[in-house]
């Protein structure tokens, strides 16, 4: 730990937090912030002044010479313009430190060189960044110095969302308003904002870099291109939960420490499933801030690799064949004092306000099962979806045995009278404490899981934002409820409709719940009897934003508006043809210039010593001849399938940008990728180590 100080004295160290903001800010001005932070609304200038004051003289203080305004456009990841605190010299070439209220509120980073979909053209540059004062300023500290981080939602000169908080907020406004009716209705007088709570665990893989920086498809794409699997992969499930090595335990040191000072609750590390890969999992925050923390664990987790010579791998998928990378989505609905209404009780049976949330939730999913998939959708989930540790491209909703029981018992008889209990475990062993089990178990195949008091998302990728799967959860959540507060307050016999709208809602969406192995071929089958789509890629799932149901939905709420989800599609169909082509462009390069002409010097090579064996006057040559007719037969082969993908990449890059090519992108492009792949990781296994270009599976997952 820095300078021996304990977690509770480094935590939040760089943070502009409200025991900072109290410590520092005037009674007024503080008050003033907090009234606007709960309750929403403007900040007057001269308060605005005061807090900006405050602000960079604590940043000073932590040694910051710079301001920036923190933000999430659709390029996936953050974007920042820094600026120093100086003023313009004086006549005698002095300069003072200042920050004003309105440079706090509000930046203009030029809006058309960000994705926008068509929403901001080239000539229409401006665009505007505004401060989420709900989610604290923090101080980095990078090869830079340091400097002030303003966490900022980001929209155009004529209001549109460029970014993923705007959307975000909105939606937890609206998940907020309809919660807040729904508890009315329970009689509940006393809570004053429900939020959106999230936990999101991060999983990734490390490398050393040294190796790392000798692998171009993983500079330049994120994963592996060619390889072919080491003799040893994940088969033996010793790396799960294992000893963390001396290496690796020094990095998570260093990351936790610096998340910890930047106020991230960083609680669980662990070895998981696949060699090199790792899991950091936070405690839950509110859904914006958990969303801007998952951005510094992703900038940390890299930055601290790279001190460490590692290298920090996010993609979904960087090895074929071993288990790929997700980010779970641990969401709840809690209030302002306390009480999560995803929390059954003892007796989940009697518990009527958390059966109508639970039935609204199934409703939810069911109606927008499309929605919610596409979510979690980018080009490196479609490597990882429906295999391994994953869940499958179809979306459901496990409850467990309690649950599921009682919603039976709603579904067959119109009321439930009781609820399983959990049984003493036995392990047969006396010295062993005994303790109640839970009343379910956990299926960590099932995409949607119920897990105690909370709602577990697992098809998140992991190099993702979290926003956009909380966008929909948020929203979809808030219509369910808000149809239900409306029957429920249009009646004049409450208990009655209540007790119908459960049953009737139990009963409508009973074929979302799925208990069994999501993994197997019988659960495809089932799904498509029961209607449930199935949503293969990234391609097949951007069409359900622009439909009009999401439409309906988005704007009935004031989420996103029509131009705002037609323009996300736009980036969506962009980023998966121009992802599809670097990767294209890359075994392209890497094959042509450094895998042919190495498998060439081997084929040569193994050519010359049958020569020489023949010149000799022996006739012991089959061997070397077999593994020169193999050799030879899959270089023919890699040279026309890269023949073949040049030819298709060409042609996918000179179709105008939008669906059709990203279509093409995905069933022509990729499969011609996939053609080339095959005979080069045949090689791989065949070519002598020594004359193979650069470092294998077994080098880069083992040797850390």
């Amino acid at each position: 730990m820095s300078e021996n100080k304990k977690v509770s004295e480094i935590f939040g160290e760089y943070v502009f937090n409200d025991s900072v903001m109290k410590e520092r800010l005037p009674k007024k001005a503080y008050q003033k912030l907090r009234q606007v932070m709960a309750e929403g609304g403007e900040l007057d200038p001269a308060t605005a002044d005061i807090i900006a004051h405050e602000m960079k003289e604590w940043a000073i203080e932590q040694g910051a010479t710079h301001y920036t305004h923190w933000f999430q456009p659709l390029t996936g990841v953050t974007a920042e313009k820094h600026d120093s605190f100086i003023t313009a010299p004086d006549d005698e070439g002095h300069v003072l430190m200042s920050f004003s209220g309105k440079e706090l509120i509000k930046g203009e980073p030029d809006a058309s060189s960000f994705p926008s979909g068509g929403l901001r053209a080239t000539c229409e540059a401006r665009g505007y960044t505004a401060w989420d004062c709900t989610s604290y300023a923090f101080v980095r500290h990078d090869a830079a110095g340091a400097t002030l981080c303003i966490p900022t939602a980001f929209c155009s000169y004529t209001g549109e969302a460029l970014d993923q908080k705007t959307p975000l907020l909105r939606s937890m406004q609206a998940v907020n308003e309809q919660s807040l009716r729904l508890l009315r209705l329970f009689g509940n007088t006393t809570s004053k904002k429900v939020i959106p709570s999230v936990g999101p665990e991060q999983e990734y893989f490390l490398v050393d870099r040294e190796k790392y920086l000798k692998r171009k498809d993983l500079i330049y794409t994120g994963r592996t291109l060619f390889g072919s699997m080491p003799a040893k992969g994940q088969e033996m499930d010793d790396h799960y939960f294992g000893a963390i090595r001396p290496r690796i335990a020094a990095f998570m040191k260093d990351v936790n420490e610096e998340l910890w000072k930047m106020g991230v609750p960083a609680k669980t590390q662990h070895n998981e499933v696949a060699p090199a890969q790792h899991e950091l999992a936070p405690i839950y925050e509110t859904c914006n801030i958990a969303v801007d923390h998952n951005h510094l664990v992703m900038e940390v987790l890299k930055k601290k690799a790279n001190e460490h010579g590692l290298q920090c791998l996010l993609h979904e998928k960087p090895f074929d064949g071993v288990n790929g990378s997700g980010k779970h989505n641990n969401w709840s609905i809690t209030t302002d004092d306390g009480i999560n209404m995803l929390d059954p009780g003892k007796t989940p049976h009697e518990n009527l306000q958390f059966l109508l949330v639970l039935t609204c939730i199934l409703k939810a999913v069911d109606r927008h099962a499309d929605l919610i998939r596409e979510s979690a959708s980018n080009v490196g989930n479609d490597h990882r979806l429906g295999a391994n540790e994953a869940p499958p491209a179809i979306i459901s909703v496990f409850l467990g045995n309690q649950l599921d029981d009682v919603i039976g018992q709603l579904c067959s008889t119109g009321v439930a009278t009781h609820s399983l209990e959990g049984e003493v475990l036995d392990t047969g062993v006396d010295i062993l404490p005994e303790f109640m089990k839970d009343a379910t178990d956990r299926n960590r195949t099932s995409p949607f899981a119920f897990t105690g008091n909370k709602f577990e998302f697992r098809m998140v990728g992991s190099q993702d934002s979290i926003s956009m799967p909380n966008v929909v959860l948020n929203t979809i959540v808030a219509e369910a409820f808000k149809e239900a507060c409306d029957e429920l307050e249009a009646s004049e016999d409450f208990d009655g409709t209540l007790h119908d709208l459960i049953k009737r809602q139990a009963i409508e969406h009973q074929r979302i719940i799925f208990n069994g192995d999501g993994y197997s071929e019988g659960w495809v089958e089932e799904a498509e009897r029961r209607g449930l789509p199935n949503i293969h890629s990234m391609v097949d799932a951007i069409p359900t934003l622009t439909t009009d149901k999401a439409i309906k939905l988005f704007e009935e709420f004031g989420v996103f508006t029509k131009a705002e989800l037609e323009s996300r599609a736009e980036v969506l169909y962009e980023n998966y043809a121009k992802s599809i082509n670097i990767e294209a462009r890359a075994m392209i390069n890497i094959s042509s210039k450094t895998l042919i002409p190495a498998i060439i010097k081997y084929i040569t090579s193994l050519a010359d010593s049958i020569n020489s064996v023949k010149a000799a006057g022996c006739d012991a040559v089959s061997v070397q001849t077999d593994l020169l007719n193999e050799s030879s037969a899959l270089l023919t082969e890699a040279r026309d399938a890269l023949a073949m993908l040049e030819e298709v990449t060409d042609k996918g890059k000179a179709m105008a940008e939008g669906r059709e090519q990203a279509v093409y992108y995905h069933d022509v492009v990729f499969e011609a990728m996939a053609a080339l792949r095959a005979p080069i990781d045949k090689l791989e296994i065949i070519v002598d180590k020594k004359m193979w270009p650069f470092p294998s599976y077994g080098d880069l997952i083992y040797e850390v």
